[in-house]
């Protein structure tokens, strides 16, 4: 088997950054050209909450992958994946703040208290964001101990984020249940490390 090099890392980087990047770019602008059906808002919207989605899951996917094949240089992607996962759900959430609301953060404010698919939806936004932030080598190293406690917050908002999507839709069809499968499949796989967690939170 071929041994991820560091050159390999750089090279997957820079394809996370062209597809990631591309996606999102090709996306936007077929929505501004009214290029994205009968409801290009919507499906903007539904587009970067995918993606989002998505992105999360390839990052929870690089660790068990680089563990069971020996790839120790493949973690290193996964803190540019985490931040890609941030950006999409930052566009999510923008995009329903500008184009269904209209900038009105006062309703945007009532939505996230008085509906609970939202609620849970920007629960699981903020975690991102908090993760994003604390990403830096220099403060995961001033926060020691604290900042692995901080990071496993990611396997909630995995549950966050899929209870959202799920809970948006109107019926559930086979590729909700995908999403759903793929969830509980990888947080199985760290069945110990979140039973360890939750020991420590409560």
């Amino acid at each position: 088997m071929v041994r991820i090099t560091p050159k390999h890392v750089l090279l997957i980087k820079c394809v996370i950054h062209l597809v990631a990047l591309s996606y999102l770019i090709v996306h936007y602008y077929w929505a501004f050209t009214d290029n994205l059906g009968a409801d290009p808002v919507k499906a903007i919207i539904h587009f970067t909450g995918m993606g989002s989605i998505n992105l999360l899951l390839i990052t929870l996917c690089v660790s068990p992958v680089a563990k069971k094949y020996r790839q120790a240089n493949l973690m290193k992607t996964r803190r540019l994946l985490g931040l890609y996962t941030a950006f999409y759900a930052l566009c999510h959430i923008s995009n329903y703040l500008f184009f269904d609301l209209q900038f009105d953060w006062g309703n945007l404010l009532q939505d996230i208290i008085k509906r609970p698919y939202i609620t849970v939806g920007f629960l699981s936004f903020v975690i991102l964001v908090a993760l994003s932030i604390t990403s830096p080598s220099a403060i995961q190293r001033a926060m020691k101990r604290t900042w692995q406690k901080l990071h496993n917050y990611v396997y909630l908002s995995l549950v966050l984020g899929i209870t959202h999507y799920l809970w948006s839709l109107k019926t559930l069809t086979t590729e909700p249940l995908i999403y759903l499968l793929m969830s509980c499949f990888l947080l199985y796989l760290r069945k110990d490390k979140i039973t360890l967690f939750k020991r420590r939170v409560t």
